[in-house]
C-alpha cells in the first residue's frame, strides 16, 4: 500500500511539472521548411495582439505555402504575407508580395525593450507604426536601429541553421526570384 501511495504521489507531482510545459507549447509556433524546421518561442508577454494575431493565422492555415519575398543577407528573412504571397492562392501575386496582409485587422505598436539580434522575430509593417498585420520577419543578425521600432513577437530557439539557408534576394530591398517558402506552420506542436 506504501508503494501505491508514493506511485501516487510521484504521479502527481509529474502533472504538477507538466502542466507548464503544455502552457509553454501553446506559444510555440513551428515554421516547416525545405532545410527542416524552425522552432520559435512566441512572446505574448511582449505583444500580447501581435502574438494572438499570428497564432490565429497559423491556426488557419494561412502561413502555409507563403513565400520568403524579401530577404536580406545580414539583415533578416520577411514573410507572411497572406494576401498576395501565398503560392497556389487565389490572389498570389509575385510582383506583389509583400504588400498585403490578412482579412484580420491592422494591430497597434507592442514595442518593448527587446533587442532586435540573431533569431528575435518582428513584425513587419509599413511606416506608421500601427499598420503591422500578418508579415513578420527573422533577424540573421543584430540590428540596434530597429529596437523600440518594431514590435518584437518571439524568438528561434531551434533551426536557426534552416533560416540561414533561405534563398537570399537581390538588390537594395533583397527582392527574391522564385523564393523559398513557409511550407507548413503550425502553433502548439
Amino acid at each position: 500500500m506504501k508503494l501505491l501511495h508514493l506511485a501516487l504521489a510521484g504521479a502527481m507531482m509529474a502533472a504538477s511539472f507538466a502542466a507548464p510545459a503544455l502552457a509553454t507549447d501553446a506559444n510555440t509556433m513551428t515554421i516547416q521548411l525545405k532545410d527542416g524546421p524552425v522552432v520559435i518561442q512566441l512572446m505574448p508577454e511582449l505583444a500580447p495582439k501581435h502574438v494572438k494575431q499570428i497564432k490565429e493565422l497559423a491556426s488557419k492555415g494561412e502561413y502555409d505555402n507563403v513565400v520568403f519575398h524579401r530577404v536580406i543577407d545580414g539583415f533578416m528573412a520577411q514573410t507572411g504575407d497572406v494576401q498576395y504571397g501565398k503560392q497556389g492562392g487565389k490572389n498570389f501575386a509575385p510582383s506583389r508580395a509583400g504588400m498585403g496582409g490578412s482579412d484580420l485587422p491592422d494591430i497597434p505598436a507592442e514595442f518593448s525593450r527587446t533587442p532586435f539580434e540573431r533569431g528575435v522575430v518582428g513584425m513587419a509593417r509599413s511606416q506608421s507604426p500601427n499598420s503591422a498585420n500578418s508579415q513578420f520577419f527573422i533577424m540573421f543578425t543584430k540590428y540596434p536601429s530597429l529596437d523600440g521600432q518594431y514590435t518584437v513577437v518571439g524568438k528561434v530557439v531551434s533551426g536557426m541553421e534552416n533560416v540561414d539557408k533561405i534563398k537570399k534576394g537581390t538588390g537594395g530591398n533583397g527582392e527574391v526570384s522564385d523564393p523559398d517558402r513557409m511550407l507548413k506552420v503550425t502553433v502548439g506542436q
